[in-house]
């Protein structure tokens, strides 16, 4: 069979179904919606998506059309939210209102509806208020977490010790530590930078979040029912999250065999014990399944978005040596070199916290955010939104608000520091996300890149590998996360 009757055959496979979609999707009446560009029979503004620039398209869409508009992925409707005022009318004016979670197929056909991130309604809340309890009772929040990310912070740096004069690509041991983290709350436990087991795991993460983020990962939430048909790296994506569920599954059954009900060593053992409370009421929450699915999203989203946090971090820091220095020279009058920085020290090193700030929001890592959905009818800026209706929460416009930071598309510390050089925070910085559904783990990732490259500036100079003015800031993968290229450093004891 030649290939243009193969390309062929498809196409007419891609509008079969996208037809079969808009009859189902297109009861929405579109005068229920705000304006946007209209939208072909069924490809919807596919046309008008740039690949691997989604961000950047809305926003431009928006100059057109407004800080909210509709603009339809393949055959669905969704409203999209656009700069500080529009997020902060919506997501933190009507929270409740906005708190729904929104479809995205890939997580979809993974965790159908369980675990906290993916879950809605009484389920949700349930899980959300159970975790926060749980995690906080292992430490978040509190002096004990702190000291276990001091611990792993000690740990890393004696990794990045064994490398001075090679050059390296530092992205597996920030996985490794921040990963361990969640480990230590999660499982009771820690792993060897070198354990086969705990590699594959921190992989497997981080293929799915570059799959996800790339166009295939975009392509399947938009047309699923066609994409499971065509060949592709999306694939992996499920075999990923199936040897994931078996680790973690493991982890689960290894925890049984070995706990002491009543007696929770991390929030495993504490969902056990709460399962056991529950096991007579048919209508609990507290399953297995949605044991593996909540442990899923802990682990995900306490790794890999702080990890390419620090990771971008460091490139950034590379890009402009100079803010590097500063930091440093605040870090040696504050801190000193003999004891690493804690939280504590935060307040007093305001050109730090400010380059931190700066740096989540230069990158936005979750650009679009995680869509949401409407829990009862809502009016938004003269529009009436019906319930249901879908909601992507443009986080990165909010960064780029020209209304809030100077010159938002260049890296300046100075958007975060006030004519005196105090530290100025600002509402339009929203990199967990407002609102009911702010990241459950906002409190620990604050802290782990704070204490993390505090520590790493404190001992090292970085030296880029290539002259700064070569290295590029562009997201090598933009979507559902925005990634850094892959770059190379070497370190310098201080």
């Amino acid at each position: 069979m030649s290939m243009g009757l193969v390309t062929l055959l498809l196409l007419l496979l891609l509008l079969a179904l996208a037809w079969r979609s808009w009859g189902v999707q297109g009861t929405w009446k579109r005068g229920a919606l705000p304006p946007g560009p209209t939208p072909l029979p069924l490809l919807g503004n596919l046309l008008l998506l740039q690949s691997g620039r989604l961000d950047r398209t809305l926003m431009e869409l928006s100059g057109r059309w407004g800080p909210v508009f509709t603009l339809h992925l393949g055959p669905r409707p969704a409203v999209v939210l656009c700069g500080y005022a529009a997020l902060r009318d919506a997501l933190v004016l009507q929270a409740d209102t906005f708190s729904g979670r929104g479809a995205m197929a890939v997580f979809e056909r993974f965790t159908r509806g369980n675990g906290i991130v993916f879950s809605n309604g009484p389920r949700w809340l349930t899980l959300r208020n159970f975790a926060l309890g749980a995690l906080k009772e292992f430490g978040l929040g509190t002096r004990t977490i702190e000291e276990r990310v001091l611990e792993e912070a000690t740990c890393l740096l004696e990794e990045f010790q064994a490398t001075i004069g090679v050059p390296f690509d530092p992205r597996r041991l920030l996985d490794n530590a921040v990963s361990n983290v969640i480990c230590s709350v999660v499982f009771g436990n820690r792993y060897g930078y070198r354990d086969p087991e705990f590699l594959r795991l921190l992989d497997l993460f981080s293929d799915n979040f570059r799959i996800m983020s790339s166009r295939w990962g975009e392509m399947y939430n938009i047309f699923p029912s066609l994409l499971d048909w065509l060949p592709g790296p999306h694939h992996r994506i499920f075999r990923n999250f199936a040897e994931l569920r078996v680790f973690i599954s493991e982890q689960i059954q290894r925890h049984r065999q070995t706990r002491q009900p009543g007696v929770p060593r991390d929030f495993i053992d504490c969902f056990l014990d709460q399962m056991d409370k529950e096991q007579q009421d048919a209508e609990s929450h507290f399953q297995e399944e949605t044991l593996v699915m909540t442990t899923h999203n802990l682990f995900f989203g306490g790794t890999e978005t702080t990890s390419i946090t620090l990771r971008y971090g460091l490139l950034i820091l590379l890009k402009y040596p100079e803010v590097a220095a500063k930091v440093q020279e605040e870090l040696d009058t504050v801190v000193g070199r003999i004891r690493l920085p804690s939280q504590a020290d935060r307040a007093r090193l305001p050109y730090t916290n400010a380059v931190l700030h700066e740096i989540q929001r230069f990158i936005s890592v979750l650009p679009l955010g995680l869509p949401r959905a409407l829990t009862r009818d809502a009016h938004l800026h003269d529009y009436f939104l019906p319930k249901g209706t879908s909601v992507i929460p443009l986080l990165m416009s909010s960064h780029r608000d020209p209304t809030q930071f100077k010159d938002p598309d260049c890296f300046n510390p100075t958007n975060f520091l006030d004519d005196k050089g105090n530290f100025r925070s600002n509402d339009a910085f929203m990199p967990f996300a407002p609102g009911k559904r702010m990241c459950l783990g906002a409190g620990l990732a604050r802290l782990e890149l704070f204490l993390f490259l505090t520590a790493i500036l404190q001992r090292f100079r970085l030296l880029p590998v290539r002259s700064p003015a070569h290295l590029d800031l562009t997201p090598q993968y933009t979507g559902l996360g925005n990634l850094p290229t892959t770059f190379q450093l070497h370190l310098v004891a201080r």
